[in-house]
């Protein structure tokens, strides 16, 4: 069996699918308010659909999976989805990034099913802030789905916040603070130009802060495993990492070991490359394995060597929750 290795001689083994392209948010950066043209609830894939790509996959070297949307939790039975992918021979890690407005529901099930990690999008800490930042008063949700992952025994959780100049860039050292000591592990996003929204927010350089952070909190430079493209600081004690996601100010992508499927079934191979691949006809045709696997190796070869953000930030009409996060 071949394996997923692309033209830079890096091996694909980490599948990010996003489950449903709603979201019950509206982040100024990613769907813009009044925006309606979702994907019909028709073209999405079904879970059998979804697990048998994943088997696919996992035959050809895939080792982690990362159930994403819009929001995963609004997507209905999702903790019976994560029992299905967690059972797939070969599959040794499962992860969810939620902005946590539905998770204190579903937290002790997903637990249950299987799902190893949790990432939960917080952009502020401040109840008006978030209103403003993601477009609905979520801050209460937000916390109560929070509590509930620590309840059911998600350790350590991950927070992820978009850094926004002029937004939320004054509140990063109480984020920090915020996690050390709830015991999270903050990771900083820089924000990148996926649509007109995602050009539209003012961009925060991460460099600068980093030193920042390192200084005022007496951090070291420090690695944790996973397949994630964060670089960390971290006390000298292990006991606190603040990632830095920076795709714009100094890019991963010569590590970059990951792929995204979208709920309709398309490819990407790229956020920074339009090339689509659709898997949901053969799925839906009748094609068998080896024919889908082909399809597979063959869009992994075209998988470029990097984005360009940053050389033609116009490039990308999409939003990231139509490609999944």
């Amino acid at each position: 069996m071949s394996e997923l290795i692309d033209p830079f001689g890096r091996r694909i083994e980490y599948l990010r699918i996003s489950v449903t392209d709603r979201c019950d948010l509206r982040c100024k950066y990613c769907i813009p308010e009044g925006f309606t043209d979702f994907e019909e609830p028709g073209h999405w894939l079904s879970f059998d659909e979804m697990e048998r790509l994943i088997r696919i996959f996992a035959r050809l070297g895939l080792k982690r999976v990362r159930l994403t949307g819009g929001e995963p939790l609004l997507r209905k039975n999702m903790s019976e989805l994560a029992g299905r992918i967690a059972a797939v021979p070969g599959i040794e890690d499962l992860s969810l990034s939620t902005n946590a407005t539905q998770l204190e529901k579903h937290a002790a099930a997903l637990k249950a099913a299987g799902v190893t990690r949790l990432n939960v999008s917080l952009d502020s800490l401040r109840p008006g802030r978030i209103e403003r930042i993601n477009g609905r008063p979520a801050h209460d949700k937000i916390m109560a789905g929070i509590a509930a992952a620590k309840a059911a025994g998600f350790a350590p959780i991950k927070i992820n916040m978009v850094a926004l100049d002029g937004d939320n860039d004054d509140e990063i050292d109480a984020m920090v603070a915020w996690c050390m000591e709830q015991g999270f592990i903050l990771r900083l996003i820089e924000n990148m130009p996926m649509g007109d929204t995602g050009r539209n927010v003012r961009y925060l350089n991460l460099q600068p802060v980093k030193e920042r952070i390192r200084q005022r909190f007496g951090l070291v430079e420090t690695v944790l495993p996973g397949g994630g493209p964060a670089r960390y600081l971290g006390t000298a004690d292990g006991r606190f990492t603040v990632g830095f996601i920076t795709p714009i100010s100094q890019h991963f992508c010569a590590t970059c070991n990951r792929v995204r499927l979208t709920v309709d079934g398309v490819l990407h191979l790229c956020l920074g490359q339009e090339d689509r691949f659709e898997l949901r006809p053969l799925l839906r045709s009748g094609a068998t394995d080896d024919e889908i696997v082909q399809t597979i190796l063959g869009a992994v070869a075209k998988k470029p060597e990097r984005h360009e953000f940053r050389e033609q930030p116009q490039k990308l009409v999409r939003f990231m929750s139509m490609t999944g996060g």
